[in-house]
């Protein structure tokens, strides 16, 4: 059976290691018809800003499948990734990031079995890049979690853990500060573990969760976390276990897949032989099982783990580690020595006996809600206006209870989330970013558009407004935050 599949070489070392995984991949015996398609640093020079040109999308919603080089995304300017971008186009919410031990391959954990998956929600969170420069030094990124997106992806771990057999999944926030976001995402964890009887459940703050990786990684088991948080702590987990050289990983939708190398596209190495192309041979052993190739998925790794294990070809980056750089081996004559090796097995088998599933384990069709949780009354309690001044607090306190009119009052000027106003004992290094909140003037009272628009008028006869938030109450939950000191 032939596999239809997108091969984006990528920009730097992509070509280089895409070469590599296609000619193992090939000389395994799989028949697959490449589609070459470009995306990253070349279409952005073109002018596209999506850095995913229409032919390659178009591609990739053929094949269903994709195996991507690293593609270079600008720091700081520019447009935005084109990773991302497809990730996004392709609604593959799934990140798998997997982190074992491996034969040969140095790290300071060394025969403690580190054999563990991060489970990274792909889609929401501050990698939504809904970003605003509401004033001149005051930039805001919104944090987008949603019901249906953290579903999905805790799902997918505890669905993922029952397939290959793990016990456990930890489920990591940092819903100790973000209660409304990172809250939702905890309260989701504990919701579906509890249909998992037979999978223990825990949750962990998240930067406990990298201190423990680096205190003892073989405790976990599966890691389910937000979309920045897992980016993170899924680097960190490469690092446990040789590098980003070594880090797998793909990303997985209901029906699309695309594979990837955790690290970066590495120009300064770009088009000298040096680069180690493991982590993409190990996500091409990913895409695989996820075509139901799991003979020559298995033939792969096991080729892999002969020539690591053995020390009979040594790439740049381990060689460094072992001190020894005049032995280390090219990428093209690593991937012979892995060629050469197929159809051996390892004398010794490190981590589990795994198939990534073939479809995505998470149940369709899971997404709707009891007809209760719409019915719960939505009430608007007051609404946040931010502006922009350089006045002091009090001076826009002053101003703000005259603005406020019949229909509101004043309740707090707030700013990076402190309370300025009423004045507190708070020693405020103030920006010119500021957060007026107004509820109604008479206790109980309604908020109406209409007041909420008269209020903007006000407001904006004496001060620059960029942004207004209703504040509403779902039944007797605020849906808001209140500020430090408030």
């Amino acid at each position: 059976m032939s596999h239809r599949v997108t091969l984006i070489p990528g920009d730097g070392v992509g070509p280089e290691i895409t070469e590599s995984a296609r000619r193992i991949i090939d000389a395994a015996g799989v028949a697959i018809d490449w589609e070459v398609a470009e995306a990253g640093a070349e279409v952005f020079k073109r002018g596209d800003t999506t850095g995913v040109p229409r032919e390659t999308a178009d591609s990739i919603a053929r094949t269903k499948v994709a195996l991507k080089g690293p593609l270079e995304t600008p720091v700081g300017f520019g447009e935005k990734s084109a990773n991302v971008t497809l990730r996004k186009l392709f609604e593959t919410y799934a990140n798998i990031r997997p982190a074992r031990q491996l034969p040969g391959v140095p790290t300071r954990y060394d025969g403690e079995g580190v054999d563990f998956i991060v489970v990274r929600e792909n889609i929401e969170d501050l990698y939504a890049g809904v970003e605003y420069l509401e004033t001149r030094d005051v930039a805001v990124a919104l944090k987008i979690i949603s019901r249906k997106g953290s579903e999905k992806i805790i799902r997918y771990a505890f669905e993922l853990a029952r397939r290959e057999g793990r016990t456990k999944v930890t489920v990591a926030t940092k819903a100790n500060i973000l209660k409304l976001t990172e809250g939702m995402f905890k309260r989701i964890g504990e919701e579906i573990a509890a249909e998992y009887p037979e999978i223990t459940h825990q949750h962990l703050i998240i930067d406990n969760v990298a201190h423990q990786m680096a205190k003892d990684p073989a405790q976990f088991d599966v890691i389910v976390t937000t979309n920045l948080a897992g980016d993170i702590v899924s680097d960190l987990a490469s690092g446990l276990v040789g590098g980003l050289g070594f880090a797998a990983s793909g990303n997985y939708g209901d029906d699309v897949a695309i594979f990837e190398a955790v690290h970066g596209s590495a120009p300064k190495y770009a088009g000298k032989n040096v680069i180690n192309p493991t982590a993409l041979i190990l996500s091409s052993v990913m895409m695989l099982r996820h075509l139901g190739e799991h003979a020559a998925a298995q033939r792969v790794e096991d080729a892999v783990f002969v020539t690591l294990a053995e020390g009979q070809a040594v790439t740049l980056d381990v060689a460094r580690q072992q001190g020894d750089v005049e032995e280390a081996t090219s990428t093209t004559g690593f991937t012979d020595a892995i060629i050469g090796n197929l159809g051996r097995s390892p004398s010794e088998r490190y981590g589990r006996e795994r198939q990534v599933p073939a479809d995505p384990p998470t149940p369709r069709a899971r997404w709707s809600y009891a007809p209760a949780d719409r019915a719960v009354p939505t009430e608007v309690v007051g609404v946040d206006v931010y502006l922009e001044t350089s006045d002091a607090p009090a001076v826009i306190g002053q101003h703000l209870e005259a603005i406020a009119g019949a229909d509101f009052r004043l309740a707090a000027v707030t700013t990076r989330g402190t309370l300025a106003w009423p004045a507190t004992s708070a020693r405020i290094d103030s920006v010119d970013w500021w957060s007026a909140r107004f509820v109604p003037a008479a206790e109980g009272g309604a908020v109406t558009d209409a007041a909420i628009l008269a209020l903007l008028g006000r407001v904006s006869e004496r001060y620059r407004w960029m942004d207004v938030q209703k504040l509403t109450r779902f039944g007797d939950e605020e849906g808001f935050t209140r500020a430090q000191g408030q």
